[in-house]
C-alpha cells in the first residue's frame, strides 16, 4: 500500500511546461472555480482580521499546481489583509518594512507538513478530489471483476467499488483534516474547494460524464487492438467527488473545526471555452485540452507514451459526437479551529 501512495505522488501531477497541451494553459475552469470562491475566501479573511492579529501572520496554500493560479489565492487573501489593516498606521509601517516571504514545502498535504500551531490561514483549490492512493481493494488480482471496463464509478460499478472510492475518500479526507488541526492555531481559518456532488447518487452523469467519456475513449484503443484489456481493468483514477453531506459528515467527525459554510459552485457544461459561445466540436476540443492536461501523465504511466495521441484524439470524437451537458460542480468549505 505504502509504495502504491508513492507512486501516486510521484505520477499524479498536472501536464507541465508552456506548450499549447499544458496545464498553464489549460485551466481556465479551474480559474473560474476560484474566481467564484473569493467571496467565501475574502468573508474568512475578515472574520480573521477582526480578532487579534498575531505580528506575524503564516499563510499556507495546500495543492497548487504550477501555472497562472499558482499564487491567485495567495496574491487575494494578502491583498484583502493589507486593505482591511490599511488604517491601522502602525501596522501598515510594519507591513511596508518587513513584506511578505513565499517559500514551497515538499510533501502530501494527507499528512504533516508544518510545525504544530504554526498556521493562521490554510487555502485548497480543486485539490482533494484527488486521493492518496487508488483504493486497494480495485487492485486486489482475486477479484478482477470489480469494476471491469471502467476507471471511475460508473452507472455498471458495482456497489463494492463505489464504497471502495467512498472509504478511501473518507480515510483521506479525515487525515485532512487532523494533520491541519495540528498546525493551525486556534481560531486560525481554512477555505478549501473541490469538485463535489449535489446529489446523494454517485453515478449521476454531474460527477461521472467525463469519466465515462475517458473510459469509453480508452475501450476504443482496446477495440482498435492498440490496447491489451487486462491493462484498461487494471487503470482506476485516484478521484472522487463527494457528496456535500459527506464533507459535513467527516468535518464532524474529526471535530477540530467548526463548519461556518458550505456553498456549491456550478459552472456551465461550457466552462472551457473561457466565457466564448461555441459548437460542441470546439467544446470537445476545448475539454480535451483541459482533460489531457490533467490526465496525460497518469495515462502515460500506465498505457505507455504511444496511447497518448490516439487516445486524445478518439476521446475528442467521443465527446463532440454526444449531446450530454452537465454542470460541473464544486463545494467550497469554510472552516475554523476551534479553541
Amino acid at each position: 500500500m505504502e509504495k502504491e501512495s508513492t507512486k501516486i505522488h510521484q505520477i499524479l501531477s498536472m501536464k507541465g511546461g508552456l506548450g499549447d497541451e499544458s496545464y498553464a494553459k489549460n485551466s481556465k475552469p479551474q480559474r473560474a472555480i476560484l474566481s467564484s470562491s473569493v467571496p467565501v475566501l475574502a468573508q474568512a479573511v475578515l472574520d480573521f482580521c477582526d480578532t487579534k492579529l498575531p505580528h506575524c501572520i503564516t499563510i499556507a496554500d495546500l495543492g497548487c499546481s504550477s501555472g497562472p493560479n499558482t499564487l491567485f489565492a495567495v496574491t487575494r487573501i494578502t491583498s484583502l489583509i493589507y486593505e482591511r489593516l490599511f488604517y491601522q498606521l502602525s501596522r501598515r509601517k510594519k507591513w511596508a518594512e518587513n513584506g511578505s516571504y513565499i517559500s514551497g514545502v515538499p510533501g502530501s498535504f494527507y499528512g504533516r507538513l508544518f510545525p504544530s500551531n504554526s498556521l493562521h490561514f490554510v487555502h485548497s483549490g480543486t485539490s482533494l478530489h484527488w486521493l492518496s492512493q487508488i483504493p486497494p481493494e480495485l487492485n486486489d488480482k482475486s477479484n478482477p471483476l470489480i469494476n471491469k471496463g471502467k476507471i471511475y464509478i460508473s452507472k455498471t460499478s458495482p456497489a463494492a467499488a463505489i464504497a471502495a472510492y467512498q472509504n478511501q475518500f473518507q480515510k483521506d479526507f479525515f487525515s485532512f483534516l487532523m494533520a491541519r488541526s495540528k498546525e493551525v492555531v486556534p481560531g486560525g481559518r481554512m477555505v478549501f474547494t473541490l469538485n463535489a456532488r449535489r446529489i446523494a447518487d454517485p453515478t449521476a452523469d454531474e460527477s461521472c460524464l467525463i469519466w465515462d467519456y475517458l473510459g469509453q475513449a480508452l475501450q476504443d484503443l482496446v477495440l482498435k487492438g492498440l490496447m491489451e484489456e487486462e491493462k484498461l481493468d487494471t487503470y482506476n483514477v485516484p478521484y472522487y467527488e463527494p457528496y456535500v453531506e459527506e464533507i459535513k459528515t467527516e468535518i464532524a467527525k474529526e471535530g477540530s473545526f467548526t463548519l461556518n459554510c458550505l456553498e456549491i459552485i456550478a459552472l456551465p457544461w461550457d466552462a472551457c471555452n473561457g466565457g466564448m459561445k461555441c459548437d460542441r466540436a470546439t467544446t470537445a476540443k476545448n475539454w480535451v485540452r483541459v482533460l489531457r492536461a490533467i490526465n496525460e501523465p497518469m495515462v502515460r504511466s500506465h498505457f505507455g507514451a504511444e496511447v497518448l495521441d490516439p487516445f486524445f484524439q478518439s476521446l475528442t470524437e467521443i465527446i463532440a459526437a454526444d449531446t450530454k451537458e452537465v454542470e460541473h460542480v464544486s463545494a467550497v468549505v469554510y472552516v475554523t479551529r476551534k479553541d
